[in-house]
């Protein structure tokens, strides 16, 4: 999820990095699996630039406001700079639009994937893809594989755990709605209630002010808050990942739409000739190993 600068909801790899490649098929691939594929699509639904999306000749693309590094850069979206963003573009030059096709929308990180119809074409916002969200909107293929790391200050009590059961006494907090909250709950399962946030900005000043011993983030947020943002905190540790798949964020879109295999397909296209891998080095390279807590 997103958080802190909700700039960093995840892990960065050293992966090959290959040239992009022009063409895209709409057939998923094999190893990468979008959360619903609408039936009946075929090669002409996704013509290059011809998607029937919101607006004819035009892919809009939604976010949340403020939009923070290292998924984006200096708040703007739309400059092209930062992991998603960066991401954003690659997927619509995949898609046969051109940067000045794309039209930029502001929407709540919780909003992106809730139930009802949806106002654009795609979200990008550090959205992890779950069976249960999947019942309300479609996923992509997963675009970033995600840990999630423990922020506490310098020389606290908190600051001293090596696992998991260290944490377990602690006041923990977290933004509402994302898969930092659900580790809180489901994998150190506090002794005391997780202090929610609406924002990242939030959780960031009740770890400042002392309302909470620990914040819960993606690793490369953490890695984005303790270097530019709490200089006087750092990373404690990252929790392994649940499950043999890893977290994935996923490009959101609304349920059963017909441009979900298209977009899965250019996803995956990416990930394959090492786009993907190429944009993670450039925006998350400082996000890098982080003690992992047992």
């Amino acid at each position: 999820m997103y958080l802190a600068p909700r700039v960093l909801r995840r892990t960065v790899a050293g992966a090959t990095v290959a040239l992009l490649a022009t063409a895209v098929g709409c057939a998923p691939q094999p190893e990468e699996k979008a959360a619903s594929t609408p039936s009946g699509s075929s090669a002409s639904a996704c013509a290059k630039g011809e998607l029937a999306t919101r607006t004819s000749g035009k892919l809009t693309i939604a976010t949340d406001e403020p939009a923070y590094e290292p998924w984006f850069k200096d708040g703007k979206p739309s400059n092209g700079k930062g992991f998603e963003s960066a991401v954003a573009y690659a997927v619509a030059q995949q898609l046969g639009y051109e940067k000045s096709a794309v039209v930029w929308q502001s929407v709540p990180f919780n909003k992106a994937f809730a139930p009802g119809a949806k106002t654009f074409d795609f979200d990008v916002n550090q959205v992890s893809i779950s069976d249960e969200r999947r019942k309300a909107v479609d996923f992509s293929s997963g675009y970033y594989d995600v840990r999630q790391a423990v922020i506490a200050l310098k020389g606290s009590k908190a600051a001293e755990a090596t696992t998991v059961a260290d944490l377990k006494g602690l006041k923990l907090g977290a933004q509402v709605g994302t898969t930092s909250l659900d580790y809180i709950d489901d994998v150190v399962k506090p002794t005391r209630d997780a202090a929610v946030y609406a924002k990242n900005d939030q959780a960031k000043s009740a770890l400042k002010n002392g309302q909470v011993d620990a914040i819960v983030v993606d690793l490369p947020t953490a890695f984005y808050i303790t270097a530019a943002e709490v200089t006087d905190a750092e990373i404690v540790g990252q929790f392994e990942n649940q499950g043999a798949a890893p977290e994935q964020f996923g490009l959101v879109l609304d349920k059963g739409s017909a441009l979900t295999p298209c977009v899965t397909a250019a996803v995956d296209t990416l990930r394959r000739n090492g786009a993907l891998a190429r944009i993670e080095q450039q925006w998350l390279s400082e996000a890098v190993d982080a003690p992992v807590l047992k």
